[in-house]
């Protein structure tokens, strides 16, 4: 009797410990996960930190984004559209596609949807104020989605100099069964180095949507050139300082102002 319960015991303890095994290590990938969301279009915002200024009435915007995350290791491309619906109103669109999740799973994350107004425009000491409406279909892969997202958030923007800061707060509550209210805090800055390039730094923290406290606190720094009066170029690195995941994160996107103005050519007679 003492033997069966013992060989009982060990192959009990030897068919559950790969099985607990398995769960942890799917707890720890699923927490990890870095859930893209709504993104701002160039040159309108810092990295993720959206510019309480919007595209000008009718003027469209395309972007398109790279993004190598370390620990853990996987790479993201970012697609993004904007209309300006009126000088004041903007919609936006953002559609992450994630490859080489834990070396083997592909696929896009949740389509993202954004209205944003502004309410009041930049003066001479306040600074301007928008609001955002965002909403996320379920349209991703299981192991990114959130089966549908709804939330808002506030921005505002204000210049003083070459400096240019952005602030924004962002509420967004997942559809997915077990997951939380995700937080987001977004704090940018932009500065003029020459007429056609600004430095960027960026300070992000975010309580995700599978924890209830702070997963997420990286800074990013960057450098933007408007290659033309249309077309701008940024590249940037984001680096954790809370001792989560990723560890680092190397960033690199081109956008485009379409339909390009064309300038008045300015003629000198001599008498």
């Amino acid at each position: 009797m003492i033997f069966s319960y013992t060989m009982n015991k060990r192959i009990l303890h030897y068919s559950i410990t790969p099985f607990l095994l398995y769960l942890m290590l799917f707890a720890a990938s699923a927490d990890a996960f870095d859930v893209k969301g709504l993104q701002p279009l160039p040159p309108y915002g810092v990295f993720s930190t959206f510019s309480a200024e919007s595209l000008k009435q009718n003027k469209v915007g395309l972007g398109l984004g790279i993004e190598k995350s370390n620990d853990p290791d996987f790479y993201r491309t970012i697609f993004n559209f904007a209309y300006g619906i009126h000088d004041k109103f903007e919609f936006n669109i953002t559609l992450p596609y994630v490859t080489e999740w834990e070396n083997r799973v592909d696929g896009f994350e949740d389509l993202s949807l954004g209205f944003k107004h502004r309410v009041i425009d930049e003066g001479d000491y306040g600074p301007a104020v928008a609001y955002m409406l965002t909403a996320s279909p379920y349209l991703g892969k299981d192991e990114f989605t959130t089966e549908g997202s709804i939330g808002g958030g506030l921005l505002l923007t204000k210049k003083i100099g070459p400096f240019k800061g952005h602030l924004n707060a962002f509420y967004s509550t997942p559809q997915k069964a077990g997951l939380k209210s995700e937080y987001t805090v977004n704090i940018g800055s932009e500065l003029a180095v020459t007429h056609d390039s600004k430095m960027l730094v960026e300070l992000v923290g975010r309580k995700n949507y599978f924890k209830n406290k702070i997963d997420l606190l990286e800074w990013r720094l960057g450098y933007r050139v408007a290659t033309t009066d249309y077309l701008y170029t940024t590249v940037g690195a984001g680096f954790d300082i809370k001792n989560r995941t990723p560890d680092y994160r190397l960033m690199f996107s081109i956008s485009i102002i379409l339909p390009v103005e064309k300038k008045g050519i300015r003629k000198i007679y001599e008498e």
